[in-house]
């Protein structure tokens, strides 16, 4: 069994634009990325408790400066790309407010680490929202984006993984969005995906946990964020995207500029020609593992 902890970057906004109440117009974010990242059962319990001593190591520094009145659970120590990297957001956060510039350096050092360690791979999807059609609104976007993040995840089981099966692993966000992400996952489940694959080796709805206890869903978090910087802003030497780079899936079967974990939509956004440079890099890097 493997467990694809998935999370997403940008917003569901499928609009590019928007105007003021004085009449000016403004440019919105014009990327969404939904992101995924493979771990093997037997890995679970290497992962999580590694990252988690870690917490408790930083916890009980905190607890022994005495820089708080009473003692953090691991709850209270998620990690989010926004908040490590925007200072007022880090404020807001006990845990990371009150940890120093180098702890917090090792501890995101740490989840990557994790991708080499445990053979993670990563998948994602990036839709360019300038170029979708306008009867996209955002529940048919991610739909779409949730549909091609399968695709890849099933390609990858069935060529490296024939025997095992995939279970999704994904934050709880609300009631009424986990119920939309669960009849969406059911209809492609039962009618496959638009291109024709069948998910035969992808079981189960979507499991829905806090991402304040998953430490999966926050590398996926993470990983989400190096994605999406990529591509919004064109540059794939963004220096965290290149630390991801090297785990994103590669079929054997595929020539070296072919990047098979990742995809963008629509195909004709002009982002889709990144692809290609990205793969020659990815073929240069070290590997991950077998």
């Amino acid at each position: 069994m493997y467990f694809f902890y998935v999370d997403e970057s940008g917003n569901l906004d499928p609009t590019v634009s928007g105007e003021r109440a004085d009449g000016t117009s403004f440019t919105k974010d014009h990327i969404y990325v939904l992101a995924a990242v493979s771990l093997y059962e037997r890995r679970w319990h290497g992962f999580d408790k590694l990252l988690n001593r870690k917490k408790w190591e930083l916890i009980d520094i905190i607890y022994h400066a005495k820089l708080l009145p009473s003692k953090l659970e691991l709850a209270d120590c998620e990690i989010k790309s926004t908040w490590t990297r925007i200072p007022k957001e880090r404020a807001k956060r006990p845990f990371l407010a009150n940890l120093t510039d180098t702890e917090l350096r090792q501890l995101v050092d740490l989840y990557y680490h994790q991708l080499a360690h445990h053979y993670m791979r990563v998948f994602g999807v990036v839709v360019d929202k300038r170029h979708l059609h306008g009867w996209m609104d955002s529940a048919k976007m991610h739909r779409k984006a949730w549909e091609l993040l399968l695709e890849r995840i099933e390609a990858f089981l069935r060529e490296e993984h024939p025997k095992h099966q995939g279970v999704l692993i994904t934050d709880d966000i609300s009631k009424e969005r986990n119920r939309s992400l669960a009849m969406k996952h059911a209809y492609i489940q039962s009618e496959g995906t638009a291109a024709g694959t069948w998910l035969s080796h992808i079981a189960e709805m979507p499991l829905f946990v806090r991402s304040e206890l998953s430490n999966g869903v926050q590398l996926a978090d993470l990983l989400a964020y190096n994605v999406y910087r990529c591509f919004r802003d064109e540059n794939p030497d963004y220096p965290f995207f290149l630390q991801t780079l090297p785990h994103i899936w590669v079929s054997e079967k595929t020539p070296s500029n072919v990047l098979d974990g990742l995809r963008v939509f629509p195909p004709e956004s002009p982002l889709a020609s990144l692809l290609p440079t990205i793969a020659t890099r990815r073929a240069s890097s070290q590997t991950a593992g077998p």
